[in-house]
């Protein structure tokens, strides 16, 4: 396989694989429809940096450890599941909540949240990179697309950027098709049914992340 075969090949895979319906999808999602274009283009730009976080620890074998180290892999595992789990709890309340109709949209997990962007940024961040199944993903994912010849922890970073990039593309276009739907989508009786689906989502993965047997 050439350089240019694989970048083509990881281009088109990491494509796919970015496209399908997951957590960081659903996150953006519901961050646009409620919070707004930008504090989900911040929470896009926290995910995809967690990616490259991860494709620059699969390329020095870093993430190596979570491939053989049940202790290390574990630890990551149940404090991903702690944090999914908060978030999905903070959803419910937000959700259920007595709140008056001046309050009815208003950001999701803190009440005074709004002015700090950091925080958009570091939910996704968190979402990412606390989640072992990304960094053994990587680390079997990346060898693939690696030809034989280059040096090996540059171009598996250059792939990590690839699909940071491509994520971002991604988020971008569905922050810009939720923007024309943001009225409709910030009706309070439709923001109480995102917040519940929402919490629902992320408490599933974080009790998936828990009660995995994977390791």
């Amino acid at each position: 396989m050439t350089v240019e075969q694989a970048l083509l090949s990881f281009t088109l895979a990491a494509g796919l694989l970015t496209i399908t319906p997951g957590l960081d999808t659903a996150l953006v999602l519901r961050t646009a429809a409620v919070e707004g274009r930008k504090q989900a283009l911040l929470a896009g730009i926290g995910i995809c940096s967690g990616c490259l976080l991860w494709g620059a620890a699969a390329s020095f074998g870093l993430s190596a450890l979570l491939a053989v180290s049940w202790f290390a892999y574990n630890v990551l595992r149940i404090v991903g599941a702690i944090y999914l789990g908060y978030l999905g709890i903070k959803l419910f309340i937000r959700a259920f909540a007595p709140t008056s109709s001046k309050n009815a949209v208003g950001p999701i997990l803190e009440e005074n949240e709004g002015r700090d962007s950091s925080r958009w940024l570091k939910r996704g961040l968190l979402t990412n990179v606390l989640n072992p199944k990304v960094g053994v993903f990587y680390l079997s994912f990346l060898p693939q697309f690696i030809p034989p010849g280059v040096q090996v922890w540059s171009f598996s970073i250059l792939l990590a950027l690839i699909h940071a990039t491509e994520g971002l593309v991604w988020f971008l276009l569905l922050t810009n098709a939720t923007e024309l739907l943001s009225d409709w989508l910030r009706q309070r009786r439709v923001v109480l049914a995102l917040d519940s689906a929402m919490g629902a989502i992320f408490i599933g993965f974080g009790l998936k992340l828990a009660f995995d047997k994977a390791r």
